[in-house]
């Protein structure tokens, strides 16, 4: 595929000689004549490299440069201009201009320069669209759900996305905290540093302050040698503390001397480190409470809490779970290949009426189960485990007259709504099938 470069110049005869020039050595060229129709240009086209004049009629090529770099920072611009000055060169080069080159000492320059530019060009190209499908995959629009509840949550959650604030996510478990911890970090200006998570449960107090701070050789038993974690792998980023509640109380005092003095202390040495981490912590427990009984640091609560947001549980935002079990069902049913494409209405209703005690996960799950021990192309409530239905509901699955009504559903939907052909597999006749169909209402 051609590359694009995008020449800028207000002297039309030299701006199309060059766009000649260029095109002989294999590249598609695009020509402007004002900083406004090469900003247009920009925003329609795959511009790889721009070269641009200083001295445009609408403004200066040199100013141009951070506004291309502001749409579109992986382009490389090169500015031409036939009296060039020092502080103009600078200039340029500070507001991210590949290079700045006079005119006249060009026709030697310009290709070998190009072909350096594009390359560069190519590669910043590359990695601006890797970060953009994490962000994608990571951001904000990756959580699912339309109800008043969660929309609120993303809300807030973007708002202070923008800032360095500390946050702390409240909410059950199982509803989605670390992906709005990465949601928030990827809609930051920390997006293109390390977003770094730990579950503080799963480590005892001196094994975690290891984790977190890291350890001098001869620290304990095992040190044989300097090692970092969590705070510097971090640096510059995000570190999210998952089950903060859950941390030893001496170990809180540690974590809030650095959040008050961005310093940290590796275990076994005597000297501080500076570091810039943003901390993001989330807890299921009432974080109130603990403090309460003597559980948890007051002040480490409120350096903790400066922005809080609440995650809804899924039992209360039922209107999403239609949502999140279709995007659910397409993620399982292409992982294991199967050719799954809805769920029956009765399979979706049941969802909504059952009590969510693991929320979003045990919702995954469940999905993830249904998917793996279906055999037609719809999730039927016959899939469902057993503590779906009460002990006397009539609609169980291993209720006779609930076998009889979902093995003809999987019929009909085996023969594509075929109800003669549906009556021949089922061995009944036509008129007794049309019966069972009016009797559960299949129709």
């Amino acid at each position: 595929m051609q590359s694009t470069i995008l020449i800028i110049d207000d002297e039309k005869k030299l701006c199309s000689l060059l766009a000649r020039i260029i095109e002989l050595e294999g590249y598609r060229v695009l020509q402007a004549n004002t900083g406004k129709e090469g900003l247009k240009i920009i925003a329609q086209e795959d511009v790889l490299v721009v070269i641009s004049d200083v001295k445009l009629p609408d403004i200066n090529g040199v100013a141009l440069v951070k506004q291309i770099k502001e749409k579109k920072p992986y382009i490389e611009v090169i500015n031409l201009t036939a009296f060039g000055t020092i502080q103009d060169g600078v200039l340029a080069i500070k507001n991210g201009a590949f290079d700045y080159i006079t005119k006249g000492d060009d026709n030697d320059k310009i290709l070998p320069l190009l072909s350096k530019a594009v390359d560069k060009a190519n590669l910043q190209l590359r990695v601006y669209q890797l970060e953009n499908q994490i962000v994608k995959k990571h951001g904000f629009d990756a959580i699912i759900g339309q109800s008043k509840s969660i929309c609120l949550a993303i809300d807030l959650a973007r708002k202070v996305s923008v800032t360095d604030a500390t946050v702390l996510l409240l909410g059950e478990t199982g509803t989605g905290k670390e992906i709005f911890s990465q949601a928030i970090h990827y809609n930051s200006n920390r997006k293109k540093q390390n977003f770094v998570a730990v579950n503080c449960s799963a480590f005892g107090k001196e094994l975690l302050e290891s984790e977190l701070f890291g350890h001098k050789a001869g620290a304990f038993t095992g040190a044989l040698k300097d090692k970092k974690r969590l705070f510097e792998e971090a640096d510059g980023g995000t570190l999210f503390l998952d089950e903060i509640g859950e941390m030893n109380i001496d170990l809180q005092a540690n974590l809030l001397r650095v959040i008050e003095t961005g310093q940290f202390i590796k275990v076994g040495d005597t000297k501080t480190q500076k570091i810039n981490v943003r901390i993001i912590a989330a807890t299921n427990r009432n974080l109130e409470e603990q403090i309460e009984k003597g559980n948890f640091r007051e002040d480490l609560f409120y350096r903790l809490s400066v922005f809080r947001i609440t995650l809804p549980s899924l039992n209360e935002r039922k209107e999403d779970i239609a949502l999140l079990a279709k995007y659910y069902l397409k993620e399982f049913a292409k992982k294991t290949n199967q050719q799954i494409t809805s769920m029956d209405p009765s399979f979706i209703s049941r969802l909504e009426t059952h009590k969510w005690k693991g929320n979003i996960r045990e919702l995954k799950n469940l999905i993830e189960r249904s998917v793996i021990m279906c055999e037609a192309e719809i999730l039927t409530p016959d899939l469902l485990p057993l503590d779906f239905y009460g002990e006397h509901d009539s609609s169980s699955p291993y209720n006779l007259a609930s076998v009889e009504k979902n093995h003809i559903i999987k019929m009909l939907h085996y023969t594509k709504g075929n109800k003669t052909e549906a009556a021949r597999l089922l061995d009944i006749g036509l008129t007794t099938l049309y019966r069972k169909i009016d009797e559960y209402q299949l129709m």
